[in-house]
């Protein structure tokens, strides 16, 4: 019986011990680790080391997004999810579509008030031009004149355009008055341009032959009538050949009357429009006549545009010249 409970004594303490060496093992647990410096400094840098490479990774996840991002917006400003072509059919259909919706009425209004405006600002009213003819050409149109012209009729006569004719006319006016009136000629064997030209004559003291051009007179010295110009005014070049030719052999410049089926060949400033009609001649030497006698202070009675092209002849259009002051005429 002794032996027994000695027996149960022994193994209560051995299981006391077993239950000590449990706490112990948890109560170690529980514990708080020490570590040392050296493994301290060790995790530090491991720590750093791999928050770099983290950092690293999320710069170079944040360069790619940056590509994309830059190769998105390339792609939205160029060409888009679709090609060039594409987009450009694209483009041109929405522009017919609002080309559709713009107000007609209005474009014609602008259209009008440029018109309006131009009209405004020419030598004279486009009315005037009209009435007498100076925009019909002829059938035949040079390559010189063509850039001038607006269309043809249904009867193949060429027309011109009014808004490039009045153009044409400031630049000779002014062309013109660059010179003195001694030094300039003026050649008409028209007979249709005689009237105005003699009137052009008589106004600004500006030499002019109409019947003939005595040949020689501008290039050969041993001639009584011999005459040293600067400027020649050719009213058609088909005509006033022999004049023109003068002129380009001594170097002198030339201003030249243009219709359709001139070329310009020689001259240096153009005039174009009818060159045929004692109407439209008419209006062409009223405004250089008008012109050069403002450049230069001439003060000349000179008559209305009617006068110049009306269908006045013979005595007594030298009548009317003789009674407008200013007199100065040579060679008619």
């Amino acid at each position: 019986m002794v032996n027994v409970i000695e027996e149960i004594k022994e193994n209560v303490e051995e299981g006391l011990e077993d239950v000590e060496e449990i706490v112990e093992k948890i109560e170690d647990k529980l514990k708080p680790k020490k570590i040392s410096k050296k493994k301290d400094k060790i995790i530090k840098t491991k720590s750093k080391k791999s928050s770099i490479i983290k950092s690293d990774k999320s710069s170079d996840s944040e360069k790619m997004d940056d590509k994309k991002l830059s190769k998105k917006a390339e792609i939205e400003s160029t060409t888009g999810e679709k090609s060039i072509e594409e987009r450009k059919k694209e483009f041109l259909e929405k522009v017919k579509k609002l080309s559709k919706k713009i107000d007609v009425t209005k474009t014609e209004e602008l259209k009008e008030k440029i018109k309006i405006k131009k009209r405004t600002d020419m030598l004279i009213p486009l009315e005037d031009y009209v009435k007498a003819g100076i925009y019909l050409g002829t059938k035949v149109v040079t390559p010189d004149m063509k850039p001038f012209v607006y269309r043809r009729r249904a009867d193949g006569l060429a027309i011109f355009n009014t808004d490039l004719i009045d153009e044409k006319l400031k630049e000779g006016v002014e062309y013109l008055s660059g010179f003195n009136a001694e030094d300039i000629i003026l050649v008409c064997k028209r007979q249709a341009g005689w009237k105005a030209a003699r009137m052009f004559s008589h106004l600004t003291g500006i030499r002019v032959f109409t019947k003939k051009y005595p040949a020689g007179i501008l290039t050969n010295i041993q001639l009584p009538d011999f005459f040293e110009n600067k400027l020649t005014i050719v009213t058609d070049s088909w005509l006033d050949k022999n004049v023109l030719h003068d002129t380009l052999n001594v170097n002198k410049k030339v201003l030249m009357i243009c219709d359709t089926n001139n070329f310009s060949k020689g001259a240096d400033q153009v005039i174009i429009g009818n060159n045929k009609s004692p109407k439209s001649l008419g209006v062409i030497f009223y405004l250089l006549t008008r012109g050069f006698c403002k450049a230069k202070g001439i003060e000349a009675d000179i008559p209305d545009l009617e006068w110049w092209t009306s269908e006045e002849e013979g005595e007594k259009v030298r009548e009317k010249i003789r009674m407008v002051p200013r007199g100065a005429r040579f060679g008619v």
